[in-house]
């Protein structure tokens, strides 16, 4: 698949994504990509942030391709539990542990646990070995009840801005091998 041949969904997390956030710089230079906004973000309430994801897979015109950081990935597999044949694949990068009752702020405990069964499409998880917000062998875990693969990031904290993860270029390169291994005609589209 190509990135003309789908609307890629970037799904940001707890706080939403900043300037020099490796999802806000891939949106700008995917030219089909657009961003899943949310009424709050720093207030996040797991139905809200469900529906808005649903929403925006139900509208999309082409195969959908989820890009889903964080907070984002529990939003966007919640999401996509029965809507069978939408989504051609899901990118999830550094899916915290929300099924932990210790996890801060508190209220992103509110979107676990993570459904176990395996997603109906193709998906890659990956995953730092030194998340502050989940463990290697939790990201792990939940990629094998999903069937997705699991790309070891090493210690790469929570993969974002603050990390040393701005632009990103690892995760892009495993992105684009990704998403030419995905088949468009796997998903439906609106007429």
């Amino acid at each position: 698949m190509k990135v003309a041949d789908a609307d890629i969904l970037i799904i940001p997390g707890y706080t939403n994504a900043g300037p020099d956030h490796w999802q806000t710089r891939w949106q700008q230079r995917l030219s089909t990509a657009r961003r899943v906004e949310q009424a709050e973000w720093t207030k996040p309430v797991r139905d809200d942030w469900v529906m808005r994801v649903r929403a925006e897979i139900e509208t999309a015109t082409r195969p959908v391709v989820l890009v889903a950081h964080s907070l984002g990935v529990a939003a966007a597999v919640h999401a996509c539990r029965d809507l069978t044949g939408r989504v051609a694949g899901g990118f999830f990068v550094a899916p915290p542990d929300v099924a932990n009752p210790a996890i801060r702020p508190q209220h992103l405990s509110t979107f676990g646990p993570y459904p176990r069964d395996p997603l109906p499409f193709p998906s890659v998880v990956v995953a730092s070995r030194n998340d502050p917000f989940g463990a290697y062998e939790q990201a792990a875990d939940t990629a094998n009840a999903w069937g997705s693969l699991l790309v070891d990031a090493g210690e790469s904290g929570h993969i974002n801005a603050e990390s040393g993860h701005g632009p990103w270029p690892e995760g892009g390169m495993v992105f684009a091998r990704f998403l030419s291994r995905l088949d468009p005609a796997s998903a439906k589209t609106r007429a």
